[in-house]
């Protein structure tokens, strides 16, 4: 079997995750491919789009979400990401079990003896009007007959697991504040979620399997379950095993993918990019040796943005005084300073509207 170093792994990630060449797409098909942005941070996914589009203007994602073409919902993981309508309605019920054991996770003590079944028909009831409303306010309401759990708890149930909800704008709008308001995804998109397949196929298992790989494959099903969050895909990726090929990593683990997607020369040269924080190009893995070395692992995971040098994660940047302020995590050559000062011009230039295009690179690694 071959093995696929991690070099070469980069590289494929880099071009599945349209970080190899700006993709000439649409906003929204560049959501769809990449089977969504991870958004609890609202500006993050303009500056994802950004890096990795060529002309994207900020404008066409809040049109896509005003116009419900997109939403902001709680899905892989329990995180809330930017994800297709189409998308929302497809995945929300196989990711509904998963949703209530994360949250149960971290409230086991005070959900304990709730009746989930009736608190969720008694929260589907109240947000069938198609209302936006904040978690305080949904609680008020429930909370008469929900006493129990205590605001917190019983918010974060009903928001993020119990009921499928979007997110309204204002909120995810580029350069607009607006706090979260709740509305039911079956009302804010026009139609009821899918419902799981009765006779236990799994369709939507089978193309989650295949979506991933095409956005962040090769990769191996540890990877396929530390993205998605769901630990009963098994049998998808049974299903759909002979369709894929076959590698293994360095480290030995078997990597699975479609035949036809990119696998480049790992000697491709690769431009250097700006990531947002909680990218998924480094959550969307278990094992995130090809994009990021182990001591800097949960830079991503604390909220920090990026940037990538030779495709991997070599520098954090931020906007300080006016100009994007880059801190490299090891040293740069003379040529990827360079690299990194015009790649940073452009991300200035883009968070400005192009009134500043002020770089700092810090000259020694943080």
């Amino acid at each position: 079997m071959t093995v696929l170093g991690d070099r070469a792994l980069n590289r494929a990630t880099l071009a599945r995750q349209l970080l190899l060449d700006r993709a000439r797409l649409p906003a929204g098909e560049a959501v769809a491919h990449l089977c969504g942005l991870q958004a609890q941070e609202p500006q993050e996914p303009f500056l994802g789009l950004w890096s990795r589009l060529a002309a994207f203007e900020p404008a066409a994602l809040s049109g896509l979400l005003t116009s419900r073409s997109v939403v902001r919902t709680h899905l892989m993981r329990r995180t809330v990401h930017l994800v297709t309508a189409e998308d929302a309605l497809a995945w929300r019920s196989r990711h509904d079990a998963m949703l209530r054991q994360r949250v149960l996770g971290v409230y086991r003590d005070e959900l304990k003896g709730i009746d989930l079944d009736g608190l969720a028909s008694d929260a589907r009831e109240l947000t069938a009007d198609g209302e936006p409303r904040t978690a305080a306010e949904i609680v008020r309401a429930l909370a008469g007959r929900w006493p129990g759990p205590g605001p917190r708890p019983l918010g974060e149930m009903v928001v993020a697991a119990l009921v499928p909800m979007a997110q309204a704008p204002p909120r995810g709008l580029w350069r607009t504040k607006g706090g979260v308001r709740n509305v039911a995804l079956s009302s804010w998109l026009g139609r009821p979620v899918d419902p799981p397949a009765s006779d236990g196929s799994d369709p939507v298992g089978r193309a989650l399997v295949r979506r991933y790989l095409a956005a962040y494959g090769p990769a191996a099903t540890a990877d396929l379950r530390a993205w998605s969050g769901l630990a009963g895909l098994p049998g998808a990726v049974a299903a759909v095993r002979d369709e894929l090929v076959r590698f293994r990593d360095e480290r030995g683990r078997e990597l699975l993918d479609l035949p036809d997607a990119p696998r480049p020369d790992p000697d491709t040269p690769v431009p250097v990019r700006f990531l947002p924080a909680f990218d998924n190009a480094i959550l969307g893995y278990r094992d995130r040796a090809r994009i990021v070395d182990d001591e800097h692992r949960g830079l991503s995971v604390a909220g920090e943005r990026v940037v990538l040098v030779d495709g991997r994660v070599s520098a954090t940047w931020r906007v300080s005084e006016g100009a994007v302020t880059v801190e490299p995590l090891r040293p740069l050559s003379r040529a990827d300073r360079a690299a990194v000062a015009e790649e940073g011009r452009g991300m200035a230039s883009f968070l400005s509207d192009g009134e500043s295009d002020r770089v700092r690179v810090e000259s020694s690694p943080r």
